[in-house]
């Protein structure tokens, strides 16, 4: 039985379930739903509007104007409020299969009682599970002003800029990508898997080199979609920070995510590492003969 296999063992699993975590997180609430490609906050968007001039030509602004005393002193305490009123969510993660949408707790932005440290995410709900998923934030945005009863407010009258749609839409095939790659990544790690556990009774080279062969694989693999996937979150921010933020828009990367896939990547690069040296090693004993093998052989 070859010991030494065993650290290729026990990496490749860990590299499994690490790469099933990126695929799958999000997918439900609750379920590392904090682990995002990107965090889109919204809990400032309604904040531009209220510098503007009121017309009650503007539905947002007739909105404001009928709204109760209740509401009215809500918006003066914390402009957010208007965000929440209209039925936008404060947050939402993306994930490769969904997203997830909640609110700030005990509330969205930092001020002389709440730092931002104490503030956090309560995620509600999270979107339906699918595959080659990418977000689209102006659908999700008006399908909730809609549904919240204000239909007569559309996403045009918070001025949503449509250099982000155009920007995100660039950005799709990519994030389809991938949840592609994922899935080859995972096949090739569980194929890792399965040789390395095969390598602990297969004491020959061959056996070393077919591993070292299908680690790269995944490594390659899953070291391809954590760049895709890190270029997306960071393209993405970029994107929305730049023609968003005018509006109270604001986008960050999802660092835990980030650190899950790259952990991943890494796992798979050391495994491979290893087979690569039980190659190069060899089973012991199996090699060129040594004087001593000669000194031992019988003379004629």
């Amino acid at each position: 039985m070859r010991i030494s296999a065993v650290a290729p063992v026990l990496l490749c699993v860990a590299a499994l379930v690490l790469s099933f975590l990126c695929l799958f997180a999000g997918s439900k609430r609750g379920f590392i739903d904090d682990y995002s490609i990107l965090t889109l906050n919204t809990s400032r968007i309604g904040a531009s509007f209220l510098n503007a001039s009121h017309s009650s030509s503007n539905p947002l602004i007739s909105f404001v104007d009928n709204a109760t005393n209740s509401v009215e002193n809500a918006i003066n305490q914390d402009i957010s409020s208007v965000a929440r009123t209209l039925g936008i969510h404060d947050f939402y993660n993306v994930h490769i299969l969904d997203f997830c949408e909640g609110y700030y707790t005990p509330g969205p932005v930092p001020n002389a009682t709440l730092r931002r440290s104490q503030i956090r995410q309560n995620v509600t709900s999270c979107s339906k599970r699918t595959a080659m998923y990418s977000f689209d934030p102006r659908s999700t945005l008006q399908q909730e002003l809609s549904a919240s009863g204000h239909g007569n407010v559309a996403l045009s009258d918070l001025n949503w800029p449509s250099d982000v749609d155009r920007g995100l839409h660039a950005l799709a095939i990519a994030q389809k990508a991938t949840f592609v790659l994922y899935c080859v990544a995972i096949a090739l790690v569980g194929v890792a898997t399965l040789l390395a556990l095969a390598g602990l009774f297969a004491e020959d080279r061959l056996s070393a080199f077919v591993n070292v062969l299908v680690d790269w694989l995944a490594f390659l693999a899953i070291g391809l979609a954590s760049a895709i996937a890190t270029a997306v979150a960071v393209k993405a921010v970029d994107v929305i920070n730049t023609y968003g933020n005018q509006i109270g828009a604001q986008a960050s990367t999802g660092s835990k995510f980030l650190v899950l896939t790259w952990v991943a990547t890494a796992v798979m690069l050391v495994s491979s590492i290893v087979w690569c040296f039980e190659c190069i090693v060899g089973r012991k004993g199996i090699g060129p003969r040594s004087r001593k093998d000669y000194a031992n052989e019988p003379q004629f």
